[in-house]
């Protein structure tokens, strides 16, 4: 069984949880041939997600609905359509099958949204057909991001996402996540990175406490961050205000323009989001809590 999150109704219809992937950490390690790029991050998911509904049907459909519905392309580029596609033609066809993503998340947004729809429609139509194949093996196919987003634990990735090691143990984090509503296309920022090589991540050997984590984060950075601020300057003004609410540490995550704040526990990310949605009113901004290690994966023991 992947470890996403599964909710199964019956052997008909299953629901996927699509959580938001959020970089605590990214440096730009090097270059390669072909245009990617080596990377090295540290990723956590969060409860705060999309939603996927997969069933079969007597023929073929996708909606979308969820207060980001009319950004996302219905077409057959969408992330969620090429993973339905690439499933049935590596793994096997469960027939005829109605998708229905529940958008809550911003589009082009460095918070993994696309490419955790996508792993979130290989495990439903895993989950349909009754396959127990490794999907993380054949998720690179749709993007660097989805094999990370089909783990969904705190993990370490290097490569181009690829080369995965899951961190444990690893504790919940609180959150404050903030988009000031600008899309950032990430071919632009990679083009704006001033050195593609660059220090990788330092040695993660005490990670179970808050205070561990933040630490160590201190000594760490995004890549990314100032080559996205130079192109959308609004987060910075996303950063400074994280900042003055108090967070531990506020960073963007991925290319942006989303970012985040670590705040003690829940309640001080709430009382922060409140505050900031209140003084900032356009800006996409919630609460949430990160899974610690092995969470994800023991929901779907239940």
């Amino acid at each position: 069984m992947p470890r996403t999150e599964i909710d199964v109704i019956d052997r008909q219809r299953v629901s996927v949880r699509a959580p938001a992937k959020i970089n605590l950490a990214l440096h730009v390690t090097g270059r390669r041939t072909g245009g990617y790029h080596d990377l090295h991050s540290l990723v956590v998911f969060t409860e705060l997600g999309d939603g996927l509904a997969v069933e079969q049907a007597g023929f073929d459909s996708f909606a979308i609905d969820g207060p980001f519905a009319d950004a996302i392309p219905t077409g057959g580029d969408n992330l969620v359509l090429r993973a339905r596609d690439l499933f049935r033609a590596r793994l096997g066809d469960p027939g005829p099958v109605s998708i229905v993503l529940t958008k809550n998340l911003p589009p082009a947004s460095g918070i993994g949204g696309g490419s955790s729809d996508a792993a979130a429609c290989l495990a439903g139509m895993a989950e349909l057909l009754g396959s127990k194949i490794h999907l993380p093996s054949m998720g690179s196919t749709l993007g660097a991001d989805v094999p990370m987003c089909l783990v969904a634990e705190p993990l370490i990735a290097r490569g181009i996402g690829d080369e995965i090691a899951l961190v444990e143990p690893f504790p919940a984090l609180s959150l404050v996540i903030a988009n000031p509503g600008v899309e950032v296309p990430t071919p632009e920022i990679f083009r704006r990175l001033s050195s593609p090589d660059n220090a990788p991540l330092p040695p993660l050997t005490d990670a179970a406490s808050m205070a561990q984590v933040t630490a160590w984060l201190e000594q760490c950075r995004n890549d990314l961050q100032a080559p996205a601020v130079g192109y959308a300057p609004m987060i910075a003004d996303v950063l400074t205000a994280l900042d003055a609410l108090g967070a531990n540490l506020a960073r963007m995550s991925g290319s942006g323009a989303t970012c985040f704040g670590l705040f003690p526990d829940m309640t001080a990310a709430r009382r922060a989001a409140e505050h900031l949605r209140a003084e900032r009113p356009s800006w996409f901004v919630e609460a949430t809590s990160s899974y610690a290690s092995g969470e994800f994966n023991r929901r779907i023991e239940r």
